[in-house]
């Protein structure tokens, strides 16, 4: 497949279970490498741009180290990065574990972990921001809390998020990628055109629930 991904917008990459769509995160991570073409983020290798600390990304696995607290954790995120660490109280707060920040991931839930490590990728404000499946442990209240609050925190950021929730990815992003099985192909390519600011009374309009539709009809037909 060939792709490219504006500067500044969030993509949300939807497509059945295994059809590739981590494998492509990982890939644009410079995580992985293809096995035929290339991927560049401006003149830059995905390694050279996590190099100097432009990228980040939130894995389905929240993945902290056990034996540092919430906050050393989320801090990580700014050390690797060699970026200043100041955001990490407000971060802590924003996804709602203000009280846990000395607390080791062995005392928090599998969705607060989830939530910490959401908090690390955001901490060094990264030029591109890589979101695999990062609310799939999260309560429903407070999954839709993070839908609304934290887009403004990347708004100037490159963003791909990759979910299996239909009006997750209308709601968070200004385009919609469909793939279809594998071997993957792209079915559609959707432009979200909902004026902001998108809250969850936003899911009630008629346009959202068009686009919606849009977005499964194209699901069904890369099935």
């Amino acid at each position: 497949m060939s792709l490219t991904f504006a500067a500044k917008q969030t993509t949300a990459l939807l497509g059945p279970s295994g059809c590739g769509k981590s494998t492509l995160l990982r890939m644009v991570a410079g995580l992985e490498q293809p096995s035929e073409g290339s991927i560049t983020i401006g003149e830059e290798t995905p390694r050279k741009l996590a190099k100097r600390g432009g990228l980040a990304m939130a894995f389905q696995d929240a993945s902290l180290l056990p034996w540092r607290s919430v906050r050393a954790n989320v801090a990580l995120g700014a050390t690797l990065a060699r970026k200043s660490a100041g955001r990490v109280d407000d971060l802590i707060a924003l996804v709602g574990l203000d009280g846990f920040a000395k607390a080791r991931p062995a005392e928090l839930s599998g969705g607060m972990r989830q939530r910490a490590a959401i908090a690390r990728a955001l901490v060094s404000a990264p030029e591109v921001l890589l979101l695999d499946e990062p609310f799939a442990a999260v309560d429903a209240i407070t999954r839709a809390r993070l839908n609304t609050q934290l887009p403004s925190l990347w708004q100037d950021t490159t963003t791909i998020l990759v979910t299996h929730a239909v009006i997750e990815a209308v709601l968070l992003s200004d385009r919609v990628i469909v793939l279809s099985e594998r071997p993957a192909r792209i079915v559609a390519d959707i432009p979200i055109t909902l004026d902001g600011p998108r809250d969850n009374a936003i899911q009630r309009t008629d346009a959202f629930k068009s686009l919606c539709d849009s977005v499964l009809t194209a699901l069904e037909e890369g099935t």
